[in-house]
Order: structure tokens, then sequence, then C-alpha cells
């Protein structure tokens, strides 16, 4: 794989990162982000072509910019994220840590033009939005997720669109997963795996202090409604820390952190969460544990003599990242990982014990070592990356965004800010 060009976006804000979004669907591409300004700014373009169209929500075309009335502050958490439903028409939903739904659908299919503020979607529990996430449920409709409440105390709702009414109700009468004003869950998002069947992995917390995730913990659907545990025993609704869910049941002040909790599925399709926690002597370590007989197994994959001992609130700066496991063409499994001090790389896991036994070459590291070189001439700059999601007409093509900002600083104001940075797509080929 190789870059083959990049294209020019606009200008971004740099104070401090947040995630963006770019979406591909057939010949259309669509990205969102924010400005120098740091307003919300949305735009499309046809593949094959360079230039960019960024739109007003009320259709009055800015010449160029196009932004969209909500403004970003000083919170890492405010991402931006982007779907089409069934019809064509595209959602936007961002810019919230603990705020009212802020929410765009256009009025007219593919065209970001068109896109108009809405102001509700269920009209309940629509006041303390945090993470929100557009996925695709079952028979291929539009799913909503997003957490009801704050850091350590805080519920997960699911809504369901329906395209003919243009309208959005609850997935679940309650919600999925519920900290009974006690905590709260950092999940990923349900997945489907290679069995067919729905996974979910998070962890709690019992407080803003990411020092306080706990039990991280496993649940499994076959429709997004009715949910078990791995040992198969269902699980009623809403899954609480109660419910008997937990694959590794960590303490508080044990080492999780939400930033890494990774799904993976071996050859038998058994599924594979990857994480780390603190071992006996106190140091950070890599481990896997497999769903074995209705049982969980864990597997310590390292032997780091470092510990990362992260604590407080805000956003913070990984240390130790892990990806999901993942079977290979030799019969091995691999386990992605990137470590402060000691480095990345791509283990090779033996399929029957789990344990590293070689390594695998990363085939695309030279091409996102040359991404990641920073260009700014301002101090403490930082590159940020997000890959395409979708599927789009080119298969042979593969799409990054690439921005630069100063790096994270627990969602806190800073006196001085670089300058705006710009944003490029960078066109990958395949061949």
């Amino acid at each position: 794989m190789k870059v083959t060009h990049s294209l020019p976006v606009g200008s971004v804000w740099s104070g401090h990162p947040v995630g963006f979004d770019l979406l591909t669907h057939g010949d259309q591409q669509f990205v969102a982000f924010y400005d120098a300004e740091r307003k919300m700014t949305v735009g499309m373009r046809l593949l094959g072509e360079d230039a960019w169209t960024l739109a007003h929500p009320e259709g009055i075309w800015l010449e160029g910019r196009g932004r969209l009335s909500s403004e970003l502050g000083w919170d890492s958490h405010n991402s931006l994220i982007m779907a089409i439903d069934e019809a064509g028409y595209v959602h936007l939903c961002g810019n919230m840590h603990v705020d009212p739904l802020i929410y765009f659908r256009t009025t007219r299919p593919l065209d970001v033009t068109s896109f108009e503020r809405i102001d509700h979607m269920v009209g309940a529990q629509e006041d303390r939005c945090t993470y929100p996430v557009f996925m695709q449920g079952p028979d291929s409709g539009l799913v909503f997720r997003y957490r009801d409440g704050q850091s350590g105390n805080g519920v997960d709702f699911y809504n369901v669109y329906d395209v003919a009414s243009k309208r959005w109700s609850r997935l679940l009468d309650t919600p999925l997963l519920d900290g009974l004003d006690r905590m709260n869950a950092y999940a990923r998002m349900p997945e489907r795996g290679p069995d067919g069947l729905w996974h979910m992995v998070w962890m709690w917390r019992d407080t803003p202090d990411c020092a306080t995730n706990h039990s991280i913990s496993y649940a499994q659907s076959e429709d997004l409604v009715r949910w078990r545990a791995g040992s198969g025993d269902a699980l009623s609704l809403p899954i609480t820390i109660e419910s008997g869910a937990e694959v590794d049941p960590v303490s508080p002040g044990g080492g999780l952190i939400n930033m890494t909790q990774s799904l993976g599925f071996d050859a038998a399709h058994r599924p594979i969460v990857s994480y780390h926690k603190h071992d006996d002597t106190g140091d950070t370590q890599a481990y896997c544990a497999r769903l074995e007989q209705g049982a969980w197994v864990i597997y310590q994959l390292s032997r780091w003599t470092y510990r990362w001992d992260f604590g407080g609130g805000g956003s913070i700066r990984a240390e130790i990242q892990l990806g999901g496991v993942r079977v290979e063409s030799d019969g091995g499994l691999s386990q992605r990982y990137w470590h402060v001090e000691a480095g990345s790389g791509v283990w090779k896991l033996d399929p029957d014990t789990l344990q590293v036994v070689g390594s695998y070459p990363e085939a695309d590291q030279p091409i996102l070592d040359a991404l990641s070189v920073v260009q700014s001439e301002y101090p403490g700059m930082v590159v940020n990356t997000r890959s395409a999601r979708g599927t789009g007409s080119r298969p042979n093509e593969d799409y990054v965004l690439r921005w630069e900002t100063l790096d994270r600083n627990r969602d806190r104001p800073r006196e001085e800010t670089p300058p705006p940075t710009p944003l490029s797509l960078c066109v990958l080929s395949k061949k």
C-alpha cells in the first residue's frame, strides 16, 4: 500500500485533539470536522474529484466554509460521528460531553448542503449526552448509542431509526448498561462476530478518576435485545455490576483503562478480550481472556518492566494500546501492541496457549510512519489520523484524514495555541 496523493480539505483548530469523521458511501465521501474557528463543519466530494463542497445546515453556501451551528470548547471527548440511513439521508451527531443532544440530519439524500438541526430523538434522557455512536443493527437498520449521565454515574441507551416515518424510538425499554447511580460503563460498541452474534465488551468506573475503572465484562446477543453472559446464562436488562457478566474482576486501581479493551476471535470463533492491568509486582502487562467452554481463561502476554500509573479526570494520552486478536493465514493468531517505552509490533500467539511465540511483520508501518511525521514548527504538536468508514466504489483505495494539533490537556484551556493546521485526505492505493 502507498500514498498516491493528498487532497486539502480545509484548515482546522489545533489547540487540542478531538475526533473527526470520514465516511465513504458508493461514489461519494463525507467529512465532518471542526474548522479553524472551532465551528462544526461538514463536506462532501465525488470519489476521483479533488474539490470538496462544504455547506451550512440551512443550505446557505458560505464561500466554501459551510459551518454548522455548533462550536467546540476545550474537551477532547467531543468527537463527531456520521451515518447514512437506508434512504440515503446523512445523520450527524457530536460535540457533546454531558451536554444536551446535538443532532443534524439532511433533508435531501446524500446532500450535506441540506443539513438541518433536530432538537431531539426520543425526547427523554437527552440532556446529558456523551459518546454518540451510530451503528448498523439487525436487518441493516440504523441504531444510535449514547451515554446518559457522567463519568462514574451513567447509563447507556440505544435508539433505532424508522426510515419511513423519519423517527427514532428506543430499541430497548431500559438502558442496556446501568451503573445504578454508583458507576458507569465504558463499553465498546456491540460488534458482529464471525459466528453471527453481537459481542460487547465493557468495564465499569466508580468516579471521574480513570484509576477507578474495574471489572472488565462481556455479553453477547442475537438481536441486540436479548443478551446473555459468556456462560450462556440469560441477562436481565438493564445489565449491571451485579449481573454476573465479568470477564476479569480487576479492582479499582488495578490498571484497567477504558482506552484499551479490544475484541477479537480465534479460528473456532471464540471471543478473545485484550486489555491491560497491573501484575503482582505492580508493572502493567498485556492480557488476553478467551471464552473456553463457557468460562473465561486469562493469559498474560507481556513481561514489561513498566507501570502506567494513570489517574485523575479529563482526557489523557495513552501509554499502552492493544488491538484485537486476529487469525492469520499461517494458522497463528496476531495481537497488535504499542507501548510508550517498549515500542510497537505484532505478536504471534500460539492458538492453543495464547502465548507469544514470535512476531508478524507490520506491513503498513512505513506508510503510518510517514504520515506520523510532524510538519508544523510549533513545539509540542502531534499527528492525528482518522481512517475512512463505509464502503466505496473503489475497492483498491483506502482513505485517511490527517491533521496536527497539540496533545491532550485533560480538557483544560491553554493560554496559547498554535495557528490552524491543514486537514488533508490521504488517498492510499492497495495495488
